[in-house]
């Protein structure tokens, strides 16, 4: 997880378990609306932060922290579980899975609708880190990049 700046608010920070998902994403949009996220950049972010907590909660140990902060004009929020990582790699897909899979879309979905998608692998677990972009005097918020762990840029 990036060192956090000087200009940073910290906006919530919080352990989950899979019975606080649907009242985490609650709290997420009403956090991210109140940091100056809206329309569609807010629905995108909440979508985002969602399918990492769900990703933790399945795939992580069953549980989590969240930590949604605002740096400057940039909206941060990382999920981070304890559970025993990725056995074969970071995942990278370059597509969505068969129409038939049951799952396999939530990192998909958290790097198409995020500015940035940043996933640190670690011996004591995952940290999924996304940020969007807050617009600023009527402006739009531009997304940079993004980018995994290993360094490859988005291909898309």
């Amino acid at each position: 997880m990036a060192t956090p700046s000087a200009h940073t608010e910290v906006l919530a920070e919080e352990n989950f378990t899979g019975a606080a998902v649907t009242r985490l994403r609650h709290a997420v949009r009403r956090h991210a609306r109140q940091a100056g996220l809206v329309d569609e950049a807010l629905d995108d972010f909440v979508i985002a932060v969602h399918e990492l907590v769900t990703n933790a909660v399945r795939h992580g140990g069953g549980s989590g922290v969240l930590r949604l902060r605002r740096d400057g004009d940039t909206l941060v929020c990382d999920v981070v579980d304890r559970g025993a990582g990725f056995a074969d790699g970071i995942p990278v897909a370059a597509g969505p899975p068969p129409a038939e899979a049951t799952g396999g879309r939530g990192i998909l979905l958290a790097r198409h609708l995020a500015d940035t998608l940043l996933i640190s692998d670690g011996p004591d677990g995952v940290t999924a880190t996304v940020t969007a972009c807050l617009a600023g005097d009527g402006g739009s918020a531009v997304p940079v990049q993004t980018a995994v762990a290993d360094g490859y840029p988005d291909p898309h």
